[in-house]
């Protein structure tokens, strides 16, 4: 199925005292570019997430953004430095003895000195936090994937409108083909009749130049061509695989094709006709920029 290059994901999962939230959201990129954002305990999990979203999405910026609510006791523990303690002790009575004040210190003075007393968080156990972390991962990565494929099937849907359109656009160029070199050569016999009078001009001399011109204004191998690529298109779009950059490049055979029928248009009606080409493939080639 076609997916987009755009997605968004979110979800929760309780486990025992901690919640996981994962939110994940993606824009076009040319390759797979992930910024996860997360708490320092998680960090470790980086290449274990990059892996599981490679299950996923194989292009886009992704940006993750993970946090962990832990409500249980003792997250942290205090720790007391009684070294360092002593030192501040030694130093308060050497002041006070040196400058003769009074050393009015108490314990809870001593405490509030720098590294006395210190905060530690408890080690985690790795394997439990993976056990929580991966289904709130796997839930909104779940999420991100059914939101690329909605987002897929709204893209498939309008290229294959413009398809339609430009195959419409192709059959009014070829119905003005047999109309063009007829014209040329009623506009060439008035030309030669005015220029040399009732001088007569060998048929053949005129045949010849008629399908000179004929031959340097046709469009036929390049609409052959065009319609190819469009048929070509349409099968793409019904294939399963990764498909954006293939389809990129059917699009400039597309348009490589339409400019060559520009630069052979020899009257308004085709010039026209040929920009209206050029205008649908640049739309399609802008969707196709949204394609994984």
């Amino acid at each position: 199925m076609i997916k987009s290059m755009t997605g968004f994901g979110r979800f929760e999962y309780q486990q025992d005292f901690r919640k996981y939230t994962v939110e994940l959201k993606s824009v076009n990129h040319r390759y797979l570019d992930v910024n996860i954002r997360m708490p320092k305990k998680l960090n470790f999990f980086e290449a274990q997430i990059r892996t599981l979203l490679k299950k996923y999405a194989t292009r886009g910026k992704v940006d993750i953004f993970i946090t962990c609510e832990d409500s249980s006791e003792g997250q942290v523990s205090l720790k007391y430095n009684p070294a360092l303690a002593a030192e501040y002790v030694k130093y308060f009575r050497q002041m006070s003895g040196e400058f003769g004040l009074e050393n009015d210190m108490r314990a809870s003075t001593l405490a509030r000195c720098q590294d006395v007393i210190t905060m530690e968080e408890q080690s985690e156990d790795e394997e439990e936090l993976w056990k929580g972390l991966r289904p709130a991962l796997e839930g909104a990565f779940g999420q991100f994937l059914e939101t690329r494929k909605t987002e897929g099937e709204n893209l498939k849907k309008d290229i294959l409108e413009k398809l339609s359109n430009m195959e419409g656009l192709v059959e009014q160029i070829e119905s003005y083909a047999p109309d063009i070199v007829t014209q040329y050569r009623t506009k060439l016999e008035e030309k030669v009749k005015e220029l040399l009078g009732d001088t007569q001009m060998e048929e053949s001399r005129i045949a010849a130049e008629v399908i000179l011109y004929a031959d340097k204004i046709c469009t036929d191998e390049e609409l052959v061509r065009l319609r190819s690529h469009i048929s070509h298109m349409r099968d793409t779009l019904e294939e399963a695989d990764e498909i954006g950059r293939k389809l990129d490049f059917i699009a400039q055979e597309m348009n490589r094709e339409a400019n060559t029928i520009l630069s052979k248009a020899n009257s308004l009606d085709v010039s026209n006709l040929a920009i209206g080409l050029k205008t649908e493939i640049e739309k399609v080639r802008e969707q196709i920029q949204n394609i994984e």
